[in-house]
């Protein structure tokens, strides 16, 4: 006894899924409702931990009786003339005493702050020096001074003219 196929979409249920226009097509929409519950779920952890983090635990501190506060040092201040002469603070001295004279100063703390001033007319290859001769001993924390103060524009010099001169 034979059967006949009837369904007219060639081959039965299986053959109406893949491309006969069955009822089962794919579904080109994204379903954003799992990423909603999960950027809220990610926000209330954030504004749980955030305040925690930001501020810390309160805690009781003990005293201590030998306890020393923390002094921090003041920096050393090197300036460097437009001449190229060097000064520890007001104490103007030949280079090669500068860096005797700076580890006397330190007494071996290498965490101290040099400063530096130079002039703006001093050459770049003295500033350069100095700083080599610091950081050749040891002497790694150095800042460099600069004016921050803006001077009235009567003062200033300006900028060379490109156009050639009439």
């Amino acid at each position: 006894m034979a059967f006949a196929n009837r369904s007219g979409g060639g081959g039965g249920a299986l053959g109406g899924a893949l491309g006969g226009g069955g009822l089962h097509r794919p579904l080109a929409d994204i379903n954003v409702t799992p990423l909603v519950d999960v950027m809220l779920v990610l926000l209330i952890v954030f504004m749980i931990t955030a305040p925690i983090m930001a501020t810390g635990l309160k805690v009781d501190l003990p005293q201590a009786k030998t306890a020393q506060p923390v002094n921090p040092k003041e920096p050393i201040v090197v300036s460097v003339t437009g001449d190229g002469k060097v000064a520890i603070g007001t104490e103007a001295m030949a280079m090669e005493a500068l860096i005797p004279a700076l580890l006397k100063l330190t007494a071996g703390d290498s965490s101290r702050i040099i400063q530096i001033r130079a002039d703006k007319v001093a050459a770049y290859g003295a500033v350069v020096t100095v700083i080599d001769e610091l950081a050749n001993n040891g002497m790694v924390h150095i800042a460099l001074i600069t004016d921050s103060k803006q001077r009235p524009a009567a003062t200033q010099t300006p900028p060379p003219s490109l156009a050639p001169a009439p």
